[in-house]
This record gives structure tokens, C-alpha cells and sequence, in this order.
């Protein structure tokens, strides 16, 4: 899955720690979500996407090989 949370963060100018707490996660959590290293719950999801006043979809996308992953 790729995810554009570090361009959203850059547009409302707000640090990985200040989304963190905006969101009730760790910033590590953070660091992890932008890097691809952790799939973010639809709740998480959903709290990101209400910081940013967009959809889940605007900041999260399947990849193809996301379709065929066991």
C-alpha cells in the first residue's frame, strides 16, 4: 500500500510527533506508516484522514501487488 501521509503532513506543516498525538499513536508509528513498514488500522485510517479533512482514499492506495499478497 502506498500512502501520501508525508505530503499531507508537508502541506499543513505538522511534525510526525504533532500527528501522533492529533491521532493517540506513537510518532514511531507514524514514521513506520509513511515508510510502509505498518498497515494502519481503517479507525487509524480514519482519524489520519479526519486530520487532514480529506478521505482514506486520498491518502492511502492499493498497490496491484497489494491484491495478491497471502
Amino acid at each position: 500500500m502506498k500512502n501520501l501521509l508525508k505530503v499531507e503532513r508537508a502541506k499543513k506543516n505538522i511534525t510526525q510527533a504533532e500527528l501522533a498525538r492529533l491521532v493517540s499513536v506513537s510518532r514511531q508509528t507514524i514514521n513506520a506508516i509513511e515508510l510502509g513498514k505498518y498497515v494502519p488500522s481503517t479507525m487509524l485510517s480514519l482519524k489520519i484522514a479526519h486530520v487532514f479533512e480529506t478521505t482514506v482514499n486520498e491518502i492511502f492506495e492499493l498497490e496491484n501487488t497489494d491484491w495478491f499478497k497471502k
